[in-house]
C-alpha cells in the first residue's frame, strides 16, 4: 500500500476514533445518540464530497495518481453512512421496523436520506475489481449514481437542520461546484467531437 493510501486510511479512521474517544470520556453531550447519528452522517457526506473532488484534482499538475484514492474515499463515505443508518435503526429506534418504515413515509428528510443510502449501497457492493470486470461498461453507468446520491445527501442535511444552515449550505456549494465542473467537462468533450 502506498504511503498516500496509508495516510488516507488513517485519516478515514480519525472521525471514528474521535467519536469513540468522546464516548469513552463521556464527551458526546446531553444527547449522545443524536450526536453519534449526526457525526456519522456528517462524515459520510464529507467523504462523499471528497470522493467527487478526486476527478477535478487529478487534472492538476502532479496529482495524476489521485484516482487510486477514489475507491477508498468512497468506501469511507459508505462506511460512515452505514454507521449513520445503523445508529438510527439500532440506537434510536431499537430495531422497531414499523417505526422506521413510518418515519421513512412521514418525514421527508428520512425519506431522502434512505433514498441516498439505497443509491449508494450497490455502488459500495460493486466497488471491487471483480465487479468491475463482471459489469464491464455497465459498471461506470451504475457508479454515476453517486451524483444523485450526493444531491440527496445534501438535501437530507438541509431538510434535517432547523436553524443553522451554514454547514448544509457549504456542502451544497461544494457539490454545485463539483457538478458544474463535471457539466463543463462533458460539454467540452461534446464540442470537440
Amino acid at each position: 500500500m502506498s504511503p498516500l493510501k496509508v495516510m488516507l486510511f488513517l485519516a478515514g479512521l480519525l472521525p471514528l476514533f474521535w467519536l469513540l474517544y468522546g464516548a469513552w470520556t463521556d464527551g458526546l453531550g446531553a444527547n449522545p445518540i443524536e450526536r453519534i447519528i449526526r457525526w456519522n452522517g456528517d462524515w459520510a457526506l464529507w467523504w462523499l464530497l471528497l470522493t467527487l473532488c478526486v476527478a477535478p484534482m487529478q487534472r492538476l499538475p502532479g496529482c495524476g495518481g489521485l484516482s487510486r484514492l477514489r475507491r477508498m474515499a468512497g468506501l469511507f463515505s459508505f462506511f460512515y453512512l452505514f454507521l449513520h443508518v445503523l445508529g438510527y435503526g439500532v440506537l434510536d429506534k431499537y430495531f422497531a421496523w414499523q417505526d422506521i418504515v413510518l418515519d421513512v413515509r412521514k418525514r421527508p428528510y428520512i425519506t431522502v436520506g434512505m433514498a441516498a443510502f439505497l443509491l449508494l449501497l450497490p455502488l459500495a457492493i460493486t466497488s471491487t475489481q471483480g465487479w468491475m470486470r463482471r459489469l464491464g461498461r455497465h459498471w461506470r453507468r451504475l457508479h454515476r449514481g453517486v451524483y444523485p446520491a450526493a444531491l440527496l445527501g445534501v438535501l437530507h442535511h438541509f431538510l434535517m437542520v432547523k436553524a443553522d444552515w451554514r454547514t448544509p449550505a457549504l456542502e451544497a456549494l461544494v457539490l454545485a461546484t463539483l457538478l458544474g465542473w463535471r457539466v463543463w467537462i462533458v460539454h467540452r468533450r461534446i464540442r470537440t467531437v
